[in-house]
């Protein structure tokens, strides 16, 4: 099952985290599909491809609930 997660970036108490689709069970810093965008939580800034993310999603990717989040605020994705 392939899922959106985000994989941590960063030095030590300076996270970023990558947006990511790719199979559900994989290890997280292992092989990943595609890389669609990036979330610096210090900052509060996102930037997210849009048009990959609604692509994957159309494919039948799940997404984790702090992507769910994210999505939302990003507006990417509408409320449902």
């Amino acid at each position: 099952m392939l899922v959106l997660k985000l994989q941590r970036i960063g030095k030590k108490r300076q996270a970023h985290f990558r947006l990511v689709v790719g199979e559900k069970r994989a290890k997280l810093n292992g092989r990943q599909l595609e890389y669609l965008g990036w979330y610096d939580p210090g900052a509060n800034k996102m930037v997210f491809k849009k048009e990959r993310v609604l692509y994957w999603l159309g494919q039948g990717a799940q997404k984790t609930d702090t992507v769910r989040d994210l999505l939302l605020t990003a507006g990417v994705i509408k409320a449902s």
